[in-house]
């Protein structure tokens, strides 16, 4: 049996490739959720090749992952290294799954692709729903048309994946924005509505943590 911590922690995971939403996006809600409690560390897995130019708090880190970069017809390859596009993937995937087997996160966070780039963070997601640790899919509140999105959807299989290994899925912003998607696109919102956490202004208290237990967010804004 591992050892009983007196501390909590929460790993970030976001695919990035050369913007700067996404990597914004998951440094802000690092900061908010250390600020709101003090047992608290984030690590955040990240593929941007600039994440090592930002400022971080205390009990905030990354692990920076073979970064791609996505070409005009939509292929991704390589972004330094001279191998193959599946080399690269398999690469970030067992670093994926070997930084969270060892750093054991209380909760997971997801940012936008269910099973992360071309399914490289699947492997992450069975380790940790075997072990019990919560798992949430972060959506920023406008993605796309929702007829577009749930196309996307289907063809990366990320629909099963809502219901195979997320507990919540979270839209950061105001309720009235959010995207509106179909009940078969989104089922965890469909359950219950979106949760919102609050990651800039006020503080979102801090997510309950392991035991697959609801965070105790905020509900707003119906999915229907």
């Amino acid at each position: 049996m591992a050892p009983r911590r007196d501390h909590k922690r929460v790993l970030i995971y976001s695919h990035d490739s050369f913007g700067l939403g996404h990597l914004r996006r998951c440094r802000a809600i690092a900061h908010s959720l250390v600020d709101g409690d003090s047992s608290l560390s984030v690590l955040i897995l990240s593929g941007s090749p600039i994440i090592g130019s930002f400022d971080f708090r205390s009990r905030v880190d990354f692990v920076r992952i073979p970064g791609v970069i996505k070409l005009r017809n939509g292929e991704y390859v390589s972004l330094n290294l001279h191998i193959d596009i599946e080399e690269t993937l398999a690469m970030r995937s067992s670093i994926i799954r070997h930084t969270a087997d060892i750093f054991d996160p209380d909760m997971l966070i997801v940012d936008k692709e269910p099973l992360g780039l071309r399914g490289e963070v699947r492997p992450t997601l069975d380790l940790l729903r075997g072990r019990g640790a919560p798992i949430v899919l972060g959506l920023r509140d406008v993605m796309d048309d929702p007829s577009a999105l749930e196309s996307e959807w289907e063809r990366k299989n990320a629909i099963p994946a809502l219901s195979q290994y997320y507990d919540e899925i979270w839209v950061y912003g105001l309720p009235r924005s959010a995207t509106r998607c179909p009940a078969s696109t989104c089922p965890r919102a469909s359950a219950g509505g979106w949760s919102i956490p609050a990651i800039s202004g006020a503080r979102s208290r801090p997510p309950r943590l392991r035991g697959r237990k609801r965070s105790g967010l905020t509900r707003a804004a119906s999915c229907s």
